[in-house]
């Protein structure tokens, strides 16, 4: 689901980016890897609670690349109808 939404152009990568989406509220759904540093969870964690956006952290960075086709640790999905079909995949 997230390489179809990378190929849609739905799908935001890179810590700078991400932070951008998610300050902007275009930002549906982010991904950070369990494997990134605590302090770098914790920025996004806070940053998505006060700005409402939903985040996941389960999966490693190995995880998020594999799915995309690209070395990333961090994700925002932009598009509402994808995030509500991985959210629903999800639980």
């Amino acid at each position: 689901m997230l390489g179809l939404a990378r190929r849609a152009g739905k799908l935001t990568t890179g810590e700078e980016g991400v932070l951008k989406r998610v300050r902007s509220r275009k930002a549906q759904l982010v991904f950070v890897a369990s494997d990134s540093s605590e302090r770098t969870k914790k920025k996004f964690i806070d940053k998505c609670k006060s700005y409402q956006v939903n985040i996941n952290c389960d999966f490693t960075q190995q995880e998020l690349s594999l799915a995309i086709g690209a070395k990333r640790n961090m994700l925002a999905i932009d598009d509402l109808g994808f995030s509500k079909k991985i959210i629903m995949l999800l639980s």
